[in-house]
């Protein structure tokens, strides 16, 4: 299945798998330290970019 879903549009080039038990996640209350740094970049948001006319809605 994870073939299936993230490699249809062939951008893929290996898939790792692990069981479920091996994953951790990080804790709530510590996600300023993780993720603050990225509020002041803000060119990493679709909204930084104008988006011509033509294009339409993305």
């Amino acid at each position: 299945m994870a073939r299936d879903v993230y490699t249809r549009r062939q951008e893929g080039v290996s898939i790792w798998v692990v069981p479920s038990a091996a994953i951790a996640a990080s804790d709530p209350a510590d996600k300023d330290s993780f993720f603050d740094p990225a509020a002041d970049k803000i060119y990493r948001h679709p909204t930084f970019y104008d988006i011509p006319e033509k294009v339409g809605h993305m």
